[in-house]
């Protein structure tokens, strides 16, 4: 397959590239139905307000909630596009995936479970149901880098690695970002009318929280990630860094609280500088802020005896820990 030719942000015309892949969006369909998965991160954010650019109604756009996403996470998107004139229906996955990660440790056999619940069984019911032809979805370049090098399986990447959607989902894929990395989609993605509070978000990996618990994700260790995962996005959202997250690690560590030992969990933070996500630092965050999200970390998480800091740079480092 052909190498994907880059539209760097800085010399993208933002309203032409609207306008061009409405066109392709619109000449994909003809006068069928697409269907779109919208998570609330920025890329699916701009994918959905292009694909109902171009299609108008024509486009059903969905919410699968998977039971691994941030705190009313579901609700927050709704309403959001709901003001936006965009109709999102909320579909109820949560056993699936939880069934389908069942007993996996090994982080790329646990990404492939959520992209083979997400692909084949729910959205294959949902494309069946619907009678659509297509899947629209928000791949950028990055996710094809990172998957096509061997870094990291993204759950969006298919025809780079030689899988037909066709033939393995029953539907075809349009991909009007692929060309561009975060910062472009920022362009488009306000320029198509997102308030900042959608054009600006931090990245959310596809696995979701899936990705910040090391080992098997299961229904507590992801209720403690969410609760981990509002206290940094509540202390850290003023840093102006571009990603920010907390880890549930695997092992357990030896604590002490009210005077008795507590084996308990420990989590890792991490927050990154970055343009487009192919390199990062870790954000100089002041020591008085890490010790205030220690603190409410210990206090507020269930379990909770440990909280560091990752210093380590992209590379060698990666931005998720899965």
């Amino acid at each position: 397959m052909a190498a994907i030719k880059e539209l760097k942000a800085s010399g993208l015309d933002v309203e032409q590239f609207i306008k061009d892949r409405a066109k392709e969006i619109s000449e994909a369909v003809g006068d069928g139905v697409a269907i779109n998965a919208l998570s609330g991160g920025v890329d699916s954010c701009a994918v959905t307000m292009l694909g109902h650019k171009a299609l108008g109604d024509r486009l059903k756009t969905y919410f699968i909630d998977n039971g691994i996403m941030r705190e009313g996470e579901p609700q927050k998107v709704v309403a959001l596009f709901k003001g936006l004139g965009v109709h999102v229906e909320i579909i109820d996955a949560q056993d699936k995936f939880f069934d389908a990660m069942k007993g996996i440790t090994d982080p790329e056999e646990k990404r492939e479970a959520v992209t083979q619940t997400f692909y084949k069984d729910v959205f294959g019911k949902l494309v069946r149901e619907s009678g659509a032809k297509h899947l629209l979805q928000g791949t950028i370049l990055t996710d094809v880098d990172e998957t096509v090098a061997g870094i990291k399986r993204q759950h969006n990447v298919f025809e780079q690695l030689g899988i037909d959607p066709q033939k393995a989902f029953g539907y075809k894929i349009i991909e009007p970002l692929i060309q561009l990395r975060k910062d472009g989609v920022r362009k488009v993605a306000e320029a198509c009318g997102l308030p900042e509070a959608a054009y600006n978000r931090i990245p959310f990996p596809g696995p979701a929280l899936a990705a910040r618990v090391v080992g098997e994700a299961t229904r507590e260790k992801i209720a403690i990630v969410r609760k981990a995962t509002t206290i940094v996005e509540d202390i850290l959202g003023n840093t102006g860094a571009f990603q920010y997250m907390g880890i549930l690690h695997e092992d357990k560590v030896t604590g002490m609280r009210d005077g008795k030992r507590e084996f308990g969990n420990q989590i890792e933070v991490r927050c990154w500088d970055s343009i487009d996500a192919r390199t990062a630092t870790p954000t100089n965050v002041p020591y008085e802020t890490l010790r205030k999200l220690a603190d409410r970390m210990v206090n507020e998480v269930p379990g909770v005896v440990s909280v560091t800091y990752h210093i380590a740079t992209k590379p060698p480092s990666t931005m998720e820990v899965v």
